[in-house]
């Protein structure tokens, strides 16, 4: 059982949580598995955040550039038309237009559905904050203050969408999650909890209420324990 595990994965996969559980090749597949169990933890709070932050993000637009906001900004014109620094983003959001136009299927909420996280994260940097009107703050309500040592603007949030954006692409990836970045490999699951925290902290400012939005799915301080504990 054990060498069919390790040549299914692949003893390359399997390398670093081998190093980590001290050649314990028992505990590296015990490690494997509650790295999954994380990923799958962590990818469905990260879903629920994507999709709140994207649908706060088109109520704004929308009051301010208009109900196919994000269509009209590839347009001959739009606000992605005429500046080369997002030609990056234009095209990611042509790409789903075509797509969705050619098959007569467009609708806004589709082409909203179709965009990735990262279109989401550079709505906050400094280049689209100013070309889509510096609005984007309002959709943290309950954000603090900024102070001269603390400065809570978009590119704050910017660094934390960041982090979680890192997040969710080591997950889509089949990258595990559960270890540190030094060397020799150890399990550390201090840049997970990092990114549980700043996504609570986004839903706070967003004054979204987390107890019932992630009822049942909330299980990451838990998971963490359990791959601390192999």
């Amino acid at each position: 059982m054990a060498y069919d595990f390790e040549n299914i994965i692949s003893p390359e996969r399997m390398r670093k949580y081998v190093e980590a559980c001290s050649h314990d090749t028992k505990r590296a597949r015990l490690l494997y598995r509650i790295n999954l169990r994380l990923s799958q933890e962590m990818f469905a709070l990260v879903s629920m955040f994507e999709v709140s932050l994207r649908n706060r993000i088109d109520k704004e637009m929308k009051n301010v550039h208009g109900d196919n906001w994000l269509r009209d900004f590839i347009f001959q014109g739009g606000v992605f038309d005429t500046d080369r620094r997002v030609e990056g983003t234009k095209k990611i959001i042509k790409k789903a237009y075509d797509g969705l136009a050619n098959n007569g299927r467009y609708t806004h909420s589709k082409l909203l559905a179709e965009m990735e996280f990262g279109v989401w994260k550079y709505m906050f940097n400094n280049v689209q904050y100013r070309l889509t009107g510096r609005c984007l703050l309002n959709i943290f309500t309950n954000k603090p203050t900024s102070t001269k040592s603390n400065h809570y603007d978009n590119t704050y949030i910017y660094n934390e969408l960041d982090k979680i954006n890192a997040i969710r692409n080591r997950i889509a990836h089949h990258e595990p999650i559960c270890f540190g970045k030094s060397y020799p490999v150890v399990t550390d699951t201090q840049s997970v909890i990092e990114c549980y925290n700043a996504i609570m902290r986004l839903f706070e400012w967003m004054a979204i209420d987390t107890k019932g939005l992630l009822y049942g799915i909330d299980h990451i301080n838990t998971v963490c324990s359990k791959i601390m504990s192999v």
